[in-house]
């Protein structure tokens, strides 16, 4: 008996162990049996976002639809530099930095790959946060507004208000509320520049915008349902390729506390601007800075920014621009950072500006030109510029933030005359204004036009804004009504 039970307990256990082999050989089949009962190929499971190492590469991929302009690319456990891959099986990022704090949401610009053997291209992440987000944007379709900008600089509106300025529609018709007014006529975006302390500037008359006038203006905007584009001068007067001077009170700071300066002036100026509902939309770190910003005292030559300046200047430059950045990332994370220039005149120059930017991985959105025809050139000047700009594929859209054409007489140094075709007229002053939209439509990376000191108007006044007209306004200094080209705005949209 003991015999044939260890008998029959030995088959029992070759038995089982052939009904395991067979059970195992079917459950790793029944997924191909399956595939073909209803149709479907199986899924696989998304991958999920990967911890980033410092030090480690790692490669985190996306898909691009074909239809889509843009994906988005998680990464998290980022804690300090390292040097990692982003991409899909054909598309490629360029170097990127993100920020030191907050959670940076950056885009990045993209080529398509035409060689298979090449699949992903190393870009460096610098945060501090574990968290960041990157939008890719798919060669070939770089951002293209939703929405156009238009509109104006009206930074002087108050003090005309405030000395009895007379403002009428076309028709002779008195305007009660200009800003009000302007949104009617097509207009959604309005600029008003700061200075640090203004007090301190020559130009009495023109530079009074401290940082209480900016938000009580800025409130206006906002109130009416416009977008408030904020134009930060860093200085205490004009701020312009000629003229970057640092504020009296910034004088005696080394560039370590300048720059920290900067960040620690924009926080302040965006948080008081937050709490009074005058968040603006739009923020220019700099006005016209192809050359650098705070330079030091006014009238000195050193610290400017050429194309064969010193990279010790460049690099001071570079930090500025990357704390006033910050300061806006966190204060205003909605905000779009405009990056601005007036080197329409000079191609090179402009594109080597840009090319320096995306080199050093400054953040920001949105490159913001001037472009005055009686100072920059002709529009094949103007259309050079832009195209050289696209075809760098620097990935971020384009704003003429400034601009203007006289309706009357000529502006004071005038270097290209252009009255041949568009004679100072009011007529002519809208023909202009309406072939520069023309041009401008042509390319979809351009999304905002904006008009320089369009409030303009010594009609009633009673103080000093009644002399030293400024010719390219768009309210006639005569007899105050508003000139064709105002109505002619609406048109870019």
């Amino acid at each position: 008996m003991p015999r044939l039970f260890c008998i029959f307990a030995a088959y029992y256990i070759i038995i089982m162990r052939k009904l395991l082999h067979l059970t195992s050989f079917l459950l790793a089949l029944l997924p191909l049996l399956s595939c073909g009962d209803d149709g479907n190929d199986p899924v696989e499971p998304t991958p999920q976002p990967q911890p980033v190492v410092a030090g480690k590469h790692f490669t985190q991929t996306c898909d691009m639809p074909a239809e889509a302009s843009e994906t988005t690319v998680t990464l998290t456990g980022l804690t300090q530099q390292v040097s990692s891959t982003a991409g899909s099986a054909s598309w490629l990022t360029t170097t990127l930095q993100a920020y030191s704090s907050g959670t940076p949401q950056v885009k990045v610009a993209c080529t398509e790959n035409n060689q298979a053997e090449s699949r992903t291209q190393a870009v460096t992440f610098i945060a501090a946060k574990d968290t960041l987000v990157l939008t890719i944007i798919q060669a070939g379709k770089q951002p293209q507004a939703e929405t156009r900008f238009v509109g104006g600089d009206i930074s002087l509106l108050t003090k005309y208000e405030q000395q009895g300025a007379q403002y009428k529609d076309k028709n002779g018709q008195a305007i009660t509320n200009v800003i009000s007014f302007l949104k009617e006529q097509g207009w959604n975006t309005l600029r008003v520049r700061l200075f640090v302390d203004p007090t301190k500037s020559s130009d009495r008359k023109s530079c009074v915008q401290d940082l209480d006038y900016v938000i009580a203006l800025g409130k206006r905007i906002k109130q009416a349902g416009m977008l408030f584009m904020l134009d930060f001068h860093y200085s205490d007067t004009w701020a312009d390729p000629a003229a970057q001077w640092t504020p009296a009170s910034w004088l005696t700071l080394n560039d370590e506390q300048l720059a920290q300066k900067v960040y620690d002036y924009t926080t302040d100026c965006l948080q008081k601007l937050n709490t009074a509902g005058a968040t603006p939309d739009f923020i220019q770190t700099g006005n016209e800075i192809s050359y650098g910003m705070l330079w030091g005292q006014n009238g000195t030559t050193q610290n400017r920014c050429y194309t064969n300046s010193a990279a010790a200047n460049w690099n001071r430059f570079y930090s500025f621009l990357r704390q006033a950045t910050r300061a806006c990332r966190e204060q205003c994370p909605e905000a779009r950072i405009i990056l601005h220039s007036e080197r329409v005149p000079n191609v090179g120059t402009l594109t080597d500006y840009f090319d320096r930017m995306k080199t050093q991985a400054i953040d920001y959105d949105i490159i913001g030109l001037s472009y005055y025809s009686y100072f920059h050139g002709k529009f094949s000047q103007l259309r050079s510029a832009l195209d050289a700009l696209i075809a760098k594929n620097y990935g971020k859209a384009i704003q003429i933030v400034e601009m203007g054409y006289p309706f009357k007489w000529a502006i004071g140094g005038t270097t290209t005359d252009y009255t041949d075709t568009y004679p100072l007229t009011n007529e002519g002053q809208r023909q202009f204004t309406a072939d520069l939209i023309t041009l401008l439509k042509q390319y979809p990376q351009v999304e905002g036009l904006s008009w320089w000191y369009p409030e303009a108007n010594a009609y009633g006044c009673s103080g000093d804004l009644n002399s030293g007209w400024y010719n390219a306004s768009l309210f006639d200094n005569e007899t105050g009504r508003a000139l064709n080209a105002l109505y002619e705005l609406k048109n870019f949209k």
